[in-house]
């Protein structure tokens, strides 16, 4: 049943009040808990259908502070730039609740109305994109409510006959002219194909007491339900094979001269390739501690200006970003104005050390597979390259290299209880990053393993590799 034909009867509003104030109480208690989540509402419609209005009326129904509200006028979308990347930052955390007015609805609409640059086939590819992107997060305990604020062309027409000019410069939503019915015949037509989903809610904006309370009392539904985060997986997990250079890196060194040799080569070929292009690049580094994450990168940027990139070194998640999905961290750190960016670990960290320490449930990293997936395939539609290493060595070299660390006073702060502690779990670091090849490699954006006990090897190897994808690309 679509939303906008299940029943709807009006409550006495003191009544409608105290419920929505009550529930506004139980979710923020949610907040970390096993059915913790947030409430974001996608707020879009006709001009003058009272969208304003009903979020101004709930707003005094509910409690004022813990509602959020952000207007923007729509964007037209870009071409370095996903659909949500605009909007990651408002995600709310659990127990929170975000109105957004200008959302990537809104934006679809605008830019296919205004720039004529979105046909039907890309139109449809973007709404399918915007409806897994949805799931993604709701799966991750933000729950998308969509409601449109529908109004008849005639009853349009008059409100605008009786509003003040001076306001006119509010009501330019899409940049459309409201008198043009041709235009809006063809809003209508757009919007069609995405409220007629059953997620939408269709407000009349007609009778405004009925409009407020529809949308009031969709908003107190999605408030009461709260169930716990499911921890058990679907299926059987199937193991994948540990790749045998995993197990057995090389023990090659390289001579000193010749890695000199090459370095000096490499290093502004890389350079003036991270450079080259309108495109962004995005290098992911991750391995066993010790395995020369850092080293890599000192020699990556080595010719590069400190103003062209950025380098992203990710620990432990904060307890403000447990409360939001796990990937809310990383769409932040991605801004389309930083061309290349390093991250020195990344969101592989869900399916790695959360999957092995226990952080993450087997429901949680075992759907992180195709989120990942997806999250990256959306960059890379978006003019963005993503070269993704693992670094390995044998157990042998990493405890003389901790061993090192140790005896070295400016490299002491890189070994902890901690690194000692998790070579415990060699082995089940090493299946968890076998699945993670299996899964996540994929034909544009594929896992380079660099298997070798010698750095200066793995250093002409790491820069070989990037010269070769982005020439690639």
């Amino acid at each position: 049943m679509h939303t906008e034909d299940q029943i709807f009867q009006l409550m006495d509003e003191d009544e409608l009040s105290l419920a929505l104030i009550n529930a506004q109480y139980d979710l923020r208690k949610t907040q970390g808990q096993k059915n913790g989540k947030s409430l974001i509402v996608l707020v879009n419609g006709i001009e003058l259908a009272g969208k304003g209005e009903a979020v101004k009326q709930l707003r005094e129904w509910v409690d004022p502070r813990y509602l959020q509200v952000k207007a923007d006028q729509p964007q037209v979308l870009g071409e370095k730039q996903t659909f949500w990347q605009p909007y990651t930052r408002f995600i709310p955390a659990q127990g929170q609740i975000m109105v957004l007015f200008g959302n990537w609805y809104s934006d679809l609409l605008r830019t296919t109305m205004q720039t004529g640059a979105i046909d039907d086939a890309q139109f449809n590819v973007y709404l399918e994109d915007m409806r897994v992107f949805e799931q993604d997060l709701k799966n991750n305990y933000v729950d998308v409510i969509k409601v449109w604020f529908d109004l008849p062309w005639k009853t349009l027409q008059k409100r605008l006959d009786q509003i003040d000019p001076s306001e006119m410069q509010w009501h330019k939503l899409h940049g459309l002219d409201w008198r043009d019915k041709k235009k809006y015949d063809t809003v209508q037509r757009l919007r069609e194909r995405f409220t007629k989903d059953e997620d939408w809610l269709i407000i009349d904006g007609e009778d405004e007491k009925q409009r407020d309370q529809q949308f009031a009392q969709h908003i107190l539904q999605a408030l009461k339900h709260c169930p716990n985060h499911p921890v058990r997986a679907k299926g059987r997990w199937k193991q994948a094979k540990i790749p045998e250079l995993l197990q057995h890196p090389s023990q090659e060194l390289a001579k000193t001269e010749e890695y000199k040799a090459e370095l000096k080569k490499l290093s502004p070929q890389v350079a003036k390739a991270l450079r080259s292009g309108p495109r962004n690049v995005i290098l992911l580094f991750e391995g066993m501690d010790a395995a020369g994450k850092g080293g890599a990168i000192k020699r990556i940027v080595k010719k590069l200006d400190p103003r062209e990139y950025e380098i992203q070194t990710i620990g432990a998640p904060e307890k403000y970003e447990l409360n939001r999905p796990y990937l809310w961290r990383f769409w932040n750190k991605l801004q389309t104005d930083d061309d290349i960016c390093i991250f020195d670990r990344s969101w592989y960290g869900r399916v790695l050390v959360e999957r092995v320490e226990g952080f993450a449930s087997p429901a949680e990293w075992q759907r992180a597979y195709d989120e990942i997936n997806r999250f990256e395939q959306s960059l890379i539609n978006h003019q963005t390259v993503i070269i993704k290493f693992w670094l390995a060595i044998s157990q042998e070299e990493q405890a003389a290299r901790f061993k090192a660390r140790e005896d070295t006073p400016h490299k002491r702060f890189k070994i902890t209880d901690e690194d000692w502690r998790n070579r415990e779990r060699w082995d089940d670091y090493l299946k968890a990053a076998a699945d993670m090849f299996e899964r996540t490699s994929t034909e544009q954006a594929p896992w380079h393993i660099i298997a070798t006990d010698d750095k200066n090897t793995a250093r002409v190897e790491i820069l070989k590799t990037i010269l070769k994808q982005l020439q690639a690309d």
